[in-house]
């Protein structure tokens, strides 16, 4: 049984208890809120290690709490919504959830994702294929140390999710290959990919616009047009 403490956010309190009980019979600590509101006061006095958060709630919404919550916490947090069109997760992934679910929910497919997500989370430098004795990555001005799970662009630390960081650590561990957006997925959320050009879009993007100084015009992460994505190759490491 593991002590991970999951926070089910979401107006609905049938779904709070129903998810609470699923969790419960995996082990999990939960705790509960009803709104964005609570959820902020919860994260204020208690260790949490995963939130399910659902978008339409009163008080305060899933995205605006997710805003608040980016802020000062990179823990995973997967969005709960009935909302099924792409513009929605594309939405939520942007403003940075780690995943995005819609009702109504296969529970085993949920649980999955939980599990997925706390893995990367707590297990940041162990990637598919990968020695660990090379515990510092750089190139240019990008440093990642797997000691501490932190990037560096110019001796300047740089806040990034579990998925983000799992990205970075791929690319940067082949600079110069080009890594397909279904490549990327399957090796960072562990799952078949299909349709996930968007989701890895909106990860790189928010890659960019934390590690560049000009995103629009990258020094380091590449798009190759048509084929997908790369650190470019700098010269003298």
């Amino acid at each position: 049984m593991n002590q991970y403490n999951i926070l089910v956010v979401d107006d609905d309190q049938e779904i709070v208890r129903s998810l609470g009980k699923l969790l419960e019979l995996e082990g999990y600590k939960v705790k509960k809120a009803y709104n964005g509101m609570e959820a902020l006061d919860i994260l204020m006095t208690e260790q949490i290690h995963l939130i399910l958060l659902d978008v339409m709630m009163p008080k305060m919404n899933g995205l605006s709490a997710l805003m608040k919550i980016r802020e000062k916490n990179n823990i995973p947090i997967i969005m709960l919504s009935a909302k099924t069109e792409e513009s929605d997760k594309v939405i939520g992934l942007s403003m940075g959830a780690d995943d995005y679910v819609t009702k109504p929910y296969n529970t085993a497919e949920l649980m999955a994702r939980v599990k997925s997500q706390l893995r990367r989370y707590f297990s940041l430098g162990a990637a598919n294929g990968t020695t660990q004795s090379q515990d510092i990555l750089k190139n240019g001005g990008l440093l990642l140390n797997r000691n501490t799970k932190e990037l560096l662009v110019d001796g300047e630390s740089v806040r990034l999710t579990a998925t983000e960081y799992k990205i970075m650590e791929l690319l940067m561990e082949h600079p110069g290959y080009v890594f397909s957006a279904e490549e990327i997925y399957s090796q960072v959320w562990q799952e078949d990919a299909y349709s996930v050009e968007n989701t890895v879009m909106v990860h790189i993007r928010r890659i960019r616009e934390k590690i560049e100084i000009a995103p629009k015009n990258p020094k380091y992460l590449k798009v190759v047009w048509g084929i997908g994505y790369k650190i470019e190759k700098i010269d003298g490491n």
